[in-house]
């Protein structure tokens, strides 16, 4: 090995950071237990880290005792889960992204318009099934190209909505089916593959053309940390997924001489330097050089109700 070259940028996405900041402030505010459904973020350093300070995951709000705090995570839900917080009576604190937020008011909006939806999506994610649950009846999920050349869809309007962390290329094929089969095809005025995920493909596809080995820093329950390793092998360049030191292999010491990272947009930084530390064992010597590929300034605010809560 004689050299590692960081993918930038890497890691946590403004909306990761969002859902983060906001549990952290709902655990200030309220003090544990604070319940969450579904993993705040897909990785289990992260939830580790919050099971510890006395949150509780669940994956069904009937796991939640009437009058209790819920979070609400970063993937977001359907109306029908909010109606069902509502009724036993929970206290909602909402962590979903905004821009996944964004897709579900799109979905309304051409719901309310009479359209039937194609969502672009991978079947069962928390994600896709919280955005079809805002136009129950009038959405189908198009989980692959093969779905696209084959869906059947009732006569009127049709319009397009995706799943924020997919592959952009496989989007752009799927989209080309779609295109040449449906002309009238409605599109939303704004891209919904969030720029975060656009950017850390991007950064792949460059590391990839230099590297002979890139490594993804990510849980296997990452959607955008798969698509990652997904975007570097159609570059032709070996990927592998991983999580954690144990699993770096003594080989890719010695059988690749330029080796990349990056880390998927749930990843804390520390488990990228845990990796890095593992791979430079007895090789300390060999330098870790960046590549940046675009700057990202996005934040996103917690609500004020809970900043104000947490002074």
């Amino acid at each position: 090995m004689e050299r590692i070259i960081l993918a930038s940028p890497r890691g946590f996405c403004a909306g990761v950071s969002y859902a983060i900041e906001v549990l952290n402030l709902a655990l200030e505010r309220y003090g544990a237990p604070v319940y969450t459904r579904h993993a705040i973020v897909h990785n289990e350093h992260v939830v580790r880290s919050f099971e510890q300070r006395g949150v509780i995951f669940v994956e069904d709000l009937s796991e939640v005792p009437p009058g209790s705090v819920v979070v609400f995570s970063a993937h977001g839900v359907s109306p029908q889960v909010r109606r069902e917080a509502q009724e036993r009576g929970l206290r909602v604190v909402d962590a979903t992204c905004p821009l996944v937020s964004k897709v579900h008011r799109e979905v309304e909006r051409y719901a309310a318009r009479g359209f039937h939806i194609l969502y672009i999506g991978h079947r069962g994610h928390v994600e896709a099934q919280g955005t079809m649950g805002h136009a129950p009846g009038q959405v189908t999920l198009i989980a692959s190209v093969e779905d696209a050349e084959s869906v059947q869809v009732p006569e009127g309007n049709l319009a397009v909505a995706t799943q924020t962390t997919l592959s952009v290329d496989e989007v752009e094929r799927i989209m080309a089916v779609l295109r040449r089969r449906f002309p009238h095809l409605h599109t939303p005025p704004k891209e919904d593959i969030c720029y975060a995920t656009t950017n850390r493909q991007n950064a792949v596809k460059q590391l990839a053309k230099i590297c002979d080995l890139v490594l993804v820093i990510g849980s296997r329950s990452s959607s955008n940390s798969n698509r990652l390793c997904e975007v570097a092998r159609e570059a032709g360049t070996p990927a592998y997924l991983l999580l954690e030191p144990s699993e770096v292999l003594p080989e890719w010491r010695t059988e690749y001489r330029s080796i990349g990272i990056t880390s998927g947009a749930s990843t804390p930084e520390s488990s990228v330097e845990a990796i890095i530390g593992e791979l430079l064992r007895g090789q300390e010597h060999v330098p870790v050089q960046i590549l940046e590929t675009a700057k990202e300034d996005i934040t996103f605010i917690p609500p004020r109700t809970l900043i104000a809560g947490a002074e």
